[in-house]
C-alpha cells in the first residue's frame, strides 16, 4: 500500500467513524421516541425508511475509498457495501449496548458516543484488501472481546462487590459478631440500620443459635415487669441477662443478653443452654473484612 492509498484508507475509515458515531446514537433516540409515544408497532415504518436512508448515506462514506475498497467501486456496490458494514457494526454496538447494561464501564457519555462509531470502522476495516489492515481490526476486535466478554465483566463485578460491602460498613458500630458455634454454619445474616442479626444452624438442622446486636433502649438490661408465665429472668453482676422460656413438653429457649460498649449483644437457642451461650458471647468481637467477604460469597447476608 502506497502513502495515498494509505491517506485513503485512513480518510474512508475515519469518515465511516464519524458519520455513523452521529447517525446511530440520533437512529437509537429517534428510535426510543417513537416507541415511547406509539408503542413497538409504530417502530415498523420508522424502521423501513430508516434503514435504507442509512444505507444510502454510508454509502456516500464510501466513495472516496473506491480506488483502495473494490467493493466501493460502483454505486450499487457501494450499496451493498453500507449494508454489510451497517448489518455487522450493529451487531457490534448491540454487544456494546449488553456489556455496558451488565455494568461494564465504557467511559463518559461523550467516550461512548464515539464509541459508537467504532464497531462500524472496525466492519469497513475487514473490506479493504490490505494484510495489515484487517490484521489492525483483527486486533481491535480481538481486544474488545476480551474487554467486553471478560475483563470488563470482572471489573465491574468487583465494583459491586466493593460499593455492596461499603453498604453494609455504613453501620459499622452494629457489626458485630461470634465464633460459628461448633458443629454449625451461618444459615441466614441481615443489616439493618437498628440492628445485626445472624443466625446459625447445625449441619445436621438440629440446633439453631440466632445472635443479635443492636442499639440498646436502656441504660443497661432489665428484665420484663410484671413477670411473665414460664418465663425465669436474672441479671447477673456483670449486667448480663438471661432469660428462660419453658414451653409445654420440657422444651425451652434461652436468650443471654449483655451490653458490649455502646451496643446490646443477644445470643438465643433452644437447643444450647446458658454456659454455652455465654462462652459464645465471650467471644464477639468486631466482624472483620475476610468475615464481612466470606458472608457475602456465601451469599446469607441481605
Amino acid at each position: 500500500m502506497t502513502s495515498d492509498e494509505g491517506a485513503q484508507t485512513a480518510l474512508h475509515l475515519l469518515l465511516v467513524w464519524a458519520f455513523m458515531s452521529v447517525a446511530m446514537p440520533g437512529a437509537g433516540l429517534a428510535l426510543l421516541a417513537t416507541a415511547w409515544a406509539g408503542g413497538y408497532g409504530s417502530l415498523v415504518p420508522v424502521l423501513a425508511v430508516g434503514v435504507p436512508l442509512l444505507v444510502a448515506l454510508l454509502s456516500i462514506m464510501g466513495a472516496p475509498a473506491k480506488a483502495v475498497v473494490p467493493l466501493c467501486a460502483s454505486v450499487p456496490k457501494r450499496l451493498g457495501w453500507a449494508a454489510l458494514v451497517l448489518v455487522l457494526g450493529t451487531l457490534g454496538v448491540l454487544a456494546g449496548l449488553a456489556v455496558y447494561d451488565d455494568g461494564v464501564y465504557l467511559g463518559s457519555a461523550g467516550i461512548r458516543v464515539a464509541l459508537t462509531g467504532a464497531p462500524y470502522a472496525v466492519a469497513a476495516a475487514f473490506f479493504v484488501p490490505n494484510r495489515r489492515v484487517r490484521l489492525g481490526a483483527t486486533v481491535v476486535l480481538a481486544a474488545a472481546v476480551a474487554y467486553g466478554g471478560f475483563i470488563g465483566p470482572d471489573q465491574a463485578r468487583q465494583r459491586r462487590h466493593t460499593a455492596e460491602a461499603a453498604r453494609y460498613r455504613e453501620h459499622q458500630e452494629l457489626l458485630y459478631t461470634i465464633d460459628t458455634p461448633p458443629g454449625m454454619r451461618v444459615a441466614r445474616a441481615g443489616v439493618g440500620s437498628v440492628a445485626f442479626a445472624v443466625e446459625y444452624h447445625s449441619v445436621r438442622r438440629d440446633g439453631y443459635v440466632g445472635l443479635s446486636v443492636r442499639m440498646p433502649l436502656d441504660p443497661r438490661p432489665s428484665c420484663p415487669a410484671p413477670p411473665e408465665k414460664d418465663v425465669t429472668c436474672a441479671v447477673s453482676e456483670r449486667g448480663d441477662m438471661s432469660l428462660v422460656r419453658t414451653f409445654p413438653g420440657g422444651g425451652r429457649h434461652v436468650a443471654l443478653t449483655r451490653r458490649h460498649g455502646a451496643v446490646e449483644a443477644e445470643v438465643s437457642s433452644q437447643t444450647l443452654d446458658e454456659p454455652a451461650l455465654r462462652r459464645l458471647l465471650d467471644t464477639l468481637h468486631p466482624l472483620s473484612d475476610a468475615e464481612l467477604e466470606g458472608l457475602m460469597e456465601e451469599k446469607v447476608l441481605g
